[in-house]
Parts: C-alpha cells; sequence; structure tokens
C-alpha cells in the first residue's frame, strides 16, 4: 500500500467533499446570512457534532483501531468479529442513552453551552428546538465513525472518505427545496442533519458486509478486548478532543460577545477545515493503522520513520496554507460568501477570525500526526495530560485576547490556534524524549527550502490580490475569476520554487506497513 497514493485519494475526496460544504455554506450564508437564526442552528449542531468527535471520531478511533488491528494481526478472522460486534453493541446502548440525554436536557446544554442566548428568548427557544432534532445524528454518525475505523484498517480508505459527501448533498437540498416548507425556515438545516446521519451509514454497511466485519447485535460483558477499547475511550475522549472542547468554549465566550460573532468563528472555521481536513484528518487516518501495525510487530525503526514522513509532509503542505489564509482572506470570504443576506461588513469581521486561526494551522494540523505516535502504543495518559495543560492555557487566552486586550471574536480565534501549537510542540518533546521518533537526516536543509518557497509564494500573493476594497466591491464573477488565477497561480509559484529546491514527488512516496 503507497501511502502518498492513499493520501492522495483521502485528499480529492475530501477536496470534493470541501468544495460541496462551500457550496452548502454559500446557500446557508445567503438563505439565512449571519444572525440569530443561523447562530441558534450553529450551535445545536455544533454540540452533537462535538460529541460525535469525542466519542467516535475521536475517542472510538483512537482506542479501537491499535487494539483492532493487534487482534486481526494475532488473532484470527473470528476473534476479531466477535471484537467488532460486542464493541459495538455497547457502543450502541451508550450512544442511545446520550441522544435520548441530547432530546430531553436540551434547555439545559443550551443554556450551559451559550448562556449569552438566554438573554432573547426566542433565540433560546429556537436554538433548543433545533439541538432536539439534531441530537440523533450523535448516534448515526458516531457508528459511521466505527464503520470508518473498521474500513481504515482494511485500507479502504475512501469509503469513509466518500461519506462526508452525503452530508453535504442533505444541506445543499435542505437549503435549496425544503427551507421554503419549514417554520421557521432554519428547521430544514436540522433536519438534514438528521437525514444525513442515516444515510451516511447506510451508504458504508454494504462494505463492512464484504470483508466480513457488518457487525452483530451481541452483547458479551466479559469480553477482555472490549473492555480493553471502553476504558482506552475514557481518557481519550478528552485527549483527543481538546480543539473541541476549546471550541465550545468560545461560542460561550462568542455568545457573549456582538450578534454574528458565533456565525463569523463558524464561517472562518469552515475555511480552516479545508487544509486541516484534506491534509490533517487524511494524514491521521492512514498513518494510525499502519504505525499500530509496527508496535504490534515491534518495528521501532519503521515507526520513527513514518513519523518523519508524515512531519515532512505536514510541513511542506501547511506553512504555505497557512500563508495564503491568513493574507488572502478577504479575497476567500468575499468570493464565497459575501451574497444576500452576508454583507461586506460581514467579510470583514470573519476574516479577522481566519487570521487568527490561520496562525496556528501548522498546530491544529500537527497534533493530528503526533498524537497517534502515542495512540497507536496505546498510550492515552500522555496526551491526555498534555490535553489538560492545553486546555488551560488556551482558556488563558481566550480571556487575555477577547477581553483584556479587546480583540473579541478574533482573539477567540488566535487563542484556539495558539493553543494548538503548544499542544503538537508539547507532544513532540515527548516523543523525542521517550525515543519514539528519531528525525531523519536533512531537516535543516529541508526547512532552509521550505522557508525560500514559501517566501515566494508571499511575494506572489501581495502582488497578486491587489486592494482588499476591490474584492468588497466587485462582481461576483469577477471575484471567482480572480481568486481562481490567485490561487492557481500561488500553488504553481510554490511548487515551482520547491522544484528548482529539487524536491521531486517520488522523495515522498512511502510504503504503508502491510
Amino acid at each position: 500500500m503507497n501511502l502518498l497514493k492513499s493520501l492522495a485519494t483521502i485528499s480529492g475526496l475530501t477536496l470534493v467533499s470541501r468544495i460541496l460544504a462551500f457550496a452548502r455554506d454559500v446557500l446557508i450564508a445567503r438563505v439565512f446570512g449571519a444572525g440569530m437564526a443561523t447562530d441558534a442552528f450553529f450551535v445545536a449542531f455544533k454540540l452533537p457534532n462535538l460529541l460525535r468527535r469525542m466519542f467516535a471520531e475521536g475517542a472510538f478511533s483512537q482506542a479501537f483501531v491499535p487494539i483492532f488491528g493487534e487482534y486481526r494481526n494475532r488473532r484470527g478472522h473470528e476473534e476479531t468479529k466477535l471484537l467488532v460486534d460486542h464493541v459495538t453493541t455497547m457502543l450502541a446502548i451508550i450512544l442511545f442513552g446520550v441522544t435520548l440525554i441530547g432530546i430531553i436536557a436540551a434547555p439545559i446544554l443550551v443554556y450551559i453551552s451559550a448562556p449569552g442566548f438566554a438573554a432573547d428568548t426566542q433565540k433560546f427557544d429556537l436554538t433548543v428546538q433545533l439541538l432536539r432534532y439534531t441530537s440523533p445524528y450523535i448516534f448515526f454518525i458516531s457508528l459511521v465513525a466505527v464503520a470508518a475505523a473498521i474500513l481504515n484498517t482494511y485500507n479502504k480508505f475512501w469509503v469513509p472518505a466518500f461519506a462526508p459527501i452525503l452530508l453535504n448533498v442533505c444541506f445543499i437540498v435542505a437549503a435549496l427545496w425544503l427551507a421554503p416548507y419549514c417554520d421557521p425556515p432554519v428547521m430544514a438545516l436540522a433536519w438534514a442533519v438528521l437525514v444525513a446521519g442515516f444515510v451516511q451509514l447506510a451508504f458504508q454497511i454494504p462494505f463492512l458486509n464484504k470483508i466480513g466485519m457488518l457487525p452483530a447485535i451481541r452483547f458479551n460483558w466479559n469480553d477482555a478486548g472490549m473492555w480493553r477499547v471502553i476504558k482506552q475511550m475514557g481518557p481519550a475522549m478528552f485527549g483527543v478532543s481538546i480543539a473541541q472542547i476549546s471550541l465550545i468554549i468560545n461560542t460561550i465566550f462568542a455568545s457573549l460577545l456582538a450578534v454574528g460573532s458565533v456565525s463569523w468563528l463558524y464561517y472562518a472555521d469552515r475555511l480552516m477545515e479545508f487544509p486541516s481536513g484534506m491534509l490533517g484528518a487524511a494524514l491521521g487516518t492512514i498513518l494510525l493503522p499502519s504505525l499500530s501495525k509496527c508496535f504490534a510487530s515491534n518495528n521501532t525503526v519503521e515507526y520513527s520513520k513514518l513519523l518523519d514522513w508524515g512531519l515532512r509532509l505536514t510541513i511542506m503542505l501547511t506553512l504555505p496554507a497557512a500563508l495564503a489564509l491568513g493574507m488572502i482572506a478577504v479575497p476567500l470570504l468575499a468570493t464565497f460568501f459575501q451574497r444576500g443576506a452576508f454583507t461586506g461588513h460581514d467579510v470583514m469581521m470573519t476574516s479577522q477570525a481566519l487570521l487568527g486561526y490561520s496562525v496556528g494551522l501548522i498546530g491544529l494540523i500537527l497534533v493530528k500526526i503526533l498524537a497517534p505516535g502515542f495512540y497507536a502504543r496505546q498510550d492515552i495518559r500522555t496526551p491526555v495530560k498534555i490535553g489538560i495543560v492545553t486546555l488551560v492555557a488556551t482558556q488563558a487566552m481566550n480571556a487575555l485576547f477577547a477581553f483584556g486586550l479587546h480583540l473579541h471574536h478574533a482573539g477567540l480565534a488566535l487563542s484556539i490556534g495558539l493553543g494548538a501549537c503548544l499542544n503538537s510542540a508539547i507532544l513532540f518533546h515527548y516523543l523525542r524524549k521517550h525515543g519514539i521518533y528519531q528525525p531523519e537526516p536533512g531537516w535543516a536543509r529541508f526547512f532552509f527550502k521550505i522557508f525560500i518557497a514559501v517566501c515566494a509564494l508571499g511575494v506572489a500573493l501581495w502582488f497578486g490580490m491587489g486592494t482588499e476594497q476591490s474584492w468588497l466591491t466587485g462582481s461576483g464573477w469577477t471575484r471567482i475569476g480572480r481568486l481562481t488565477w490567485l490561487v492557481l497561480g500561488g500553488i504553481a509559484v510554490y511548487f515551482a520554487a520547491l522544484a528548482a529546491l529539487g524536491f521531486k514527488p517520488r522523495d515522498f512516496s512511502k510504503r504503508g506497513v502491510s
């Protein structure tokens, strides 16, 4: 299995998903703008999204994949299938209870997550109503993540990577055709979330069946493997969800700021997730199974080489992305979102948040590469300890930047980014300290070449973008044309500089561990 090819497959499908996500967000911005209705929906959607990542994509994936890989390599198909059945059944029971709590305790959850909404009864009640419709998403999408973990271990990376496309399709259909029939119209988005969870789960079932790993309802309270997964999930739930917990706390702070702050942060985060998903999530997805197999076979040399490959690829692709997001924030936001109810003022406010996020993009992605270095070894405690330090530091920066230095919502975005950088720096330190990762030769030369290429990109973007005002006043098609040439030109300049400095695609080819 060629890891670079797998990365290209996942990134390609993620690109399609992100394009559709932009289309959906453009529609949401055009139909609903950035105000009470969108603030209410984004809070109602963020809560089940957080729990999805904590219960499934975060805690479950990191706890389950290493143990599942161990069973598959050492115990055979039958015992591995029993593990899948028992773990999935137990998780489904837990998720069903969590979903019920989300529906019943919706007013309490909204009050905790967005206390500022309580001052506006209409806004508070709408958020509660939306949350009750989006809560079942927790159940369905968490089981989707279970299926994804199994399929990824079998190197069926494209199937889980395709599933998010279905979510975006549901959003687009709801915004275009269902919204006029709902009262209030934003309820259409809540229905889209609910339907998307079911559709994504149904899509992956045939592929699980094909590899003989379709879970059956089978419960065994004494299954040792199941309890190993559950015991790992508790600390992992916190350790891998620091950024998400910080985002929820940011929502609390944002609800106390100017109307629209929650939405400005949301739209900036959507642009941030473009490189984060295409690179960070994709690399973490393909690295974890291979790292787990290396650990199971005690292949420490290959373990370190896999991490080194991931780090080099991350730095080569993330630094230019971070620079571009910061420099052309206004062109990006004006082109994608400035239409209908989303005004030039919203563009400028959102660009401030995007600039804050871009500062920490390298940290946000490196965490997704470095954390699997611990989880593949079934070491949960170290990332959890680091996560606690990061969370405390991030919230201290929240208070300082947003209120002490009066950076408002931009300060909240900056604190998330800097907190991720702190998290990744400490993770890296411990990997080196314990001898888990040994850098390959040539890092100084590598950094120097990347620096030269990034400078060339910065110069190209500076001269190519023009004034921010021209983007705010230009027509839609003019902005699209200018942005297309700006992005393509920037990409051409950066990779031409890399080629001139001796970089070749085959230098980053890497075989996975079978």
